[in-house]
């Protein structure tokens, strides 16, 4: 049988790394097609093109796409100038959350452009010697006027109905606690030009992540998991409340969500979780006892970031594998947790709630976690919202509704003129 990942290997892939001048807006770099992005706080990666991709499915879809990467990137040629996290070669990637979906991708661009601590640099890829392109911004098209949204298949009267359904599975015993998802669908007068609401969201939300790939984007904030130079680093978020506007407000609703003992039972659980599946991989580990709350335009979240120092030669794509999914987008236990979501969920989740980010040819590499997320479907005229949440045995049905609605805001208005 055909082993993809040595087949991929077939023809090396000719990779250069060069110092550039500091191109400025990353997002504004990229062309309207093929379009890859991954930045935080005007740092980070975009790239365009397709030197090479992997695609896959099923339980394995990890162990598969490691694999294919491992091969590409030991058979590569490359000359890397600039040698920092980002720089020579490096892919993409977006996996399902479900064993059971299509719809897992790798994509090694033909250009990548980066910047990291005021270092920007080009890195050219493909199956010989080629000139680095010239740097143009072209302008993203806004969203039309005439965008309407209306709730997926699952109204938003049905799942509260679901969400009361958990709590009685909760209540009866089976399980601590499970995520679930609703989808919101876009429709648009003009096929979507994906630039337009990256840019935005971006702007908006420079503390998330705002990343593409292959027609599924957001603005996460949630880090599933960073290796860096041997430091492994993983933001856990669980426990949600919303921004009133008003800053006297917010401050008192920040305190309330750090005394929470629903939200604090939640924010337990999540923690737990990636603690123990990071544990085998490292050292040492630093768990902090308590959270901090995280303050977004839209939300205040509990989070918790949790250190470790590897011991083995795991990658970051191998680490985000053992961590999905996790308490936060799943629940606890998690296969208990995850078979109901199968269950009574009644959504597709594709890439939602799934690893999304990028891996580097030594395996260093960033994954966060698909939330904030949105897929383009169709012709680009269709767009579907996703957005979760975290029930216990405390939740309320209509408040987990509106924590929904909250956490569907910053793409819901960023495909809006």
């Amino acid at each position: 049988m055909s082993n993809p990942a040595l087949d991929a290997a077939a023809e090396p892939l000719v990779v250069r790394s060069e110092r550039i001048d500091d191109p400025g807006e990353l997002l504004a770099l990229l062309p309207p097609d093929d379009a890859l992005a991954w930045v935080h706080g005007g740092d980070g990666l975009v790239g365009w093109g397709r030197a090479a991709e992997f695609r896959t499915s099923g339980p394995a879809r990890f162990t598969e796409a490691s694999e294919w990467w491992r091969e590409l990137a030991a058979h590569a040629v490359v000359r890397d100038e600039v040698d920092v996290p980002g720089s020579g070669l490096v892919t993409f990637g977006s996996f399902t959350f479900s064993d059971d979906a299509d719809g897992s991708v790798l994509i090694v661009p033909e250009v990548v452009i980066g910047r990291r601590d005021g270092v920007a640099w080009i890195t050219v890829i493909g199956l010989g010697i080629t000139a680095s392109p010239e740097l143009t911004t072209t302008p993203a098209a806004p969203p039309a006027d005439g965008t309407t949204f209306a709730d997926g298949p699952i109204d938003s009267v049905h799942w509260q109905s679901l969400v009361a359904q958990a709590v009685s599975r909760i209540e009866a015993g089976e399980l601590d606690k499970v995520v679930l998802a609703r989808d919101l669908v876009a429709s648009l007068a003009d096929p979507l030009d994906v630039r337009a609401p990256l840019t935005k969201l971006a702007s908006d939300y420079p503390s998330c992540w705002t990343f593409h790939v292959d027609g599924f984007f957001g603005s996460t904030p949630e880090m599933l998991v960073r290796l860096e130079r041997g430091l492994i680093t993983s933001r856990v978020l669980a426990g949600t409340i919303r921004r009133s506007g008003d800053d006297g407000r917010d401050l008192a609703l920040a305190g309330s969500l750090a005394r929470s003992s629903k939200d604090l039972e939640e924010h337990e659980y999540a923690v737990r979780s990636v603690a123990e599946a990071l544990l085998p991989h490292c050292t040492s580990m630093n768990v902090p006892e308590a959270p901090f709350v995280l303050h977004l335009p839209n939300v205040m979240h509990l989070a918790t970031d949790v250190t470790g120092v590897i011991k083995d030669d795991a990658s970051a794509l191998t680490l985000a594998a053992s961590l999905h999914p996790s308490a936060a987008v799943g629940g606890t236990p998690t296969p208990a947790a995850v078979a109901l979501i199968a269950e009574i969920e009644q959504l597709d989740r594709g890439r939602y709630a799934g690893p999304v980010g990028w891996i580097g040819a030594s395996g260093d590499g960033e994954w966060g976690i698909g939330l904030r997320s949105a897929q383009i479907e169709d012709d680009g005229s269709q767009v579907r919202l996703f957005a979760g949440c975290g029930i216990v045995a405390d939740s309320v049905p209509a408040d987990e509704l509106a924590e929904s609605n909250a956490k569907l805001i910053p793409v819901r208005d960023a495909l809006t003129p």
